[in-house]
């Protein structure tokens, strides 16, 4: 299974306007991603997904350069199944040689942000491919999964304090019994946050769990203030309360707290996450698998999960594919309990594959696809490539 080619493309798909919600992102008016394939010499395609920006709207050109004029080279004439020796390819550059030499690693400069990005595109590409080739499901790879289903949560919530406990209701109507709603300084102020999460709370009822969602946008004094405010309302997790930059302030917030304190969408590698652990600042660790390195980084931080009694919660927001390759690591780890499932206007977790990523009932089944069970639908890819 010798690589012969390693190709990205930039996806952008507008959004239609009555599904496009505004947060402290502005107005989502597209979802963007680079769709990764790796083929070998027998023909067979492994896709993968890299994302330039943890939201939705992104320009991936940068990470289309980075697979295919950096990773590509070092990567076409190597064994695909050798996936832990392609990571370390990439992952080290030119210093690959010392890094199996010397049992540890030597990053190239890009250690983090867009070229991790793309390895992870690369490396989620791979493990399809290896799956593929076996007629197994990635899960099955990892050692099968922990468990037969897993309960979804509704991730959303974007409407004011007034609209807000109908829009979560209405997600608990399709069978979701887990909801996220966003909150930080697309409030205005965290009087009107905490007024939204109480609100919701009213509509939902206690038998509904309630996550809150930052995205990193408050001060550590805001953030505990927030914190305080909604002590009262049952929340299932507090997610990105702080700027991923602030480790300290990070810490401060989960020390003024007892609810717990999910991060860790926007962070590179299984160092960033020793990092956040390490640092006393989060209780659920959240990798996004089209960012963090890819699949087999996953698995690492996974570990990191397990071995400290955090929990794992994959961050899903993005393409079918992004979606499969989280899922199946929740599966795989006994430190998962729930998957996150977008309700955002998203036309590449709902279009962009044959197959059909709909949650049933608020509930996920094991993985039965093969590989990671994504089929690009080639129509859907020329029709939303960038080519100019």
């Amino acid at each position: 299974m010798l690589i012969s080619a390693v190709r990205a493309r930039w996806l952008h798909c507008p959004i239609p306007e009555a599904q496009q919600h505004v947060s402290d992102f502005g107005r989502i008016t597209s979802f963007d991603t680079a769709l990764v394939s790796v083929e070998v010499d027998s023909g067979l395609i492994g896709w993968g997904e890299a994302k330039a920006a943890v939201g939705s709207s992104a320009a991936c050109r940068a990470v289309v350069t980075a697979v295919e004029d950096e990773l590509a080279p070092a990567l076409v004439g190597q064994d695909a199944r050798r996936i832990n020796e392609c990571w370390e390819r990439m992952y080290n550059g030119t210093r690959f040689g010392y890094a199996t030499s010397h049992g540890r690693t030597f990053p190239v400069l890009g250690r983090r942000g867009l070229s991790v990005s793309a390895m992870s595109g690369v490396d989620m590409a791979l493990w399809d491919l290896v799956g593929k080739s076996l007629g197994a499901p990635v899960v099955d790879l990892w050692g099968g999964p922990c468990r037969s289903e897993m309960p979804a949560y509704a991730s959303g919530g974007w409407a004011d304090v007034d609209g807000i406990g109908a829009q979560l209701q209405g997600y608990v109507g399709r069978g979701f019994d887990g909801v996220k709603m966003r909150i930080g300084v697309m409030d205005g102020d965290v009087a009107t946050s905490v007024a939204r999460v109480h609100a919701a709370r009213a509509a939902l009822g206690p038998d509904v769990a309630l996550m809150v969602d930052a995205h990193g946008t408050y001060s550590p004094p805001d953030a505990m203030r927030f914190a305080a405010g909604v002590a009262d309302v049952d929340v299932r997790w507090f997610e990105e309360p702080v700027n991923a930059d602030d480790r300290a302030g990070a810490r401060r917030v989960r020390e003024s707290t007892t609810i717990p304190i999910a991060a860790g969408e926007s962070e590179f590698t299984r160092f960033d996450f020793r990092d956040l652990i390490e640092n006393g600042s989060v209780d659920v660790l959240q990798p996004d698998l089209a960012i963090c390195g890819g699949p087999s980084e996953g698995r690492r931080i996974a570990a990191l999960a397990e071995a400290h009694q955090l929990e794992l919660a994959p961050h899903c927001w993005g393409s079918a594919l992004s979606f499969s390759a989280g899922v199946s690591l929740a599966f795989a780890s006994s430190a998962a309990r729930t998957i996150e499932y977008s309700l955002g206007g998203n036309p590449l977790l709902r279009e962009l594959a044959e197959e059909d990523f709909e949650v049933v009932d608020g509930t996920v089944a094991a993985p039965t696809g093969i590989g990671l069970g994504v089929t690009p639908r080639t129509d859907f890819i020329q029709e939303y490539e960038v080519t100019a």
